[in-house]
């Protein structure tokens, strides 16, 4: 489907949401919720919170659907909807206290049944898992989504040289991780 088709069905499906339309708001969500659930999962790093965030930020999207004046595409929009929902749970984390456990689960693959390339992959999204929430959504935002320093300070709350503060020492961390996870191996 060419691009522009595919923004001109976005604007239909978005238009019969509008006006209530329950099974046109199931259809953005279908072509929407995975993509969305994925960048809640680099930011809070916790599925059951990031499925939580996921529901929320559609219900919120579709509560203020319309504020939606197309500027942009809908799933940017979208997009933001769902990191700012991700950025104000890991908030709401801090705010409660609760210990950090460790987050890593499942085995590490052996070397000779898994493809160097997607080993090395795993390492990185390890490592990125095992970062502080701040270096990790500060470094997710910046490399992963896409988004500059500005955006991401305007997202977080703080100012442009934190950010960049921020991703220079998620950097740092994350090879230190690296390195220290080869080191035991």
């Amino acid at each position: 489907m060419e691009k522009s088709t595919f923004q001109d069905v976005n604007a239909q499906v978005v238009q019969r949401c509008r006006e209530g339309d329950n099974r046109a708001q199931y259809e953005l969500y279908k072509l929407y919720s995975k993509a969305m659930f994925n960048v809640s999962m680099r930011i809070t790093n916790d599925y059951a919170e990031s499925e939580d965030v996921l529901q929320e930020a559609f219900m919120s999207a579709f509560k203020n659907l319309h504020s939606y004046k197309a500027e942009a595409s809908f799933g940017s929009w979208l997009k933001r909807i769902v990191i700012n929902a991700s950025v104000n749970a890991i908030r709401k984390r801090r705010s409660e206290l609760v210990p950090l456990e460790e987050r890593i689960a499942g085995d590490i693959p052996d070397e000779e049944e898994s493809d160097d390339t997607e080993w090395q992959v795993e390492k990185v999204r390890r490592a990125i898992q095992r970062l502080p929430d701040g270096y990790r959504v500060v470094l997710s935002l910046y490399l992963l989504e896409g988004f500059d320093h500005a955006e991401i300070a305007e997202i977080l709350g703080i100012s442009e040289s934190t950010s960049k503060s921020q991703y220079s020492r998620a950097r740092k961390k994350l090879l230190d991780i690296i390195k220290d996870s080869e080191t035991m191996v």
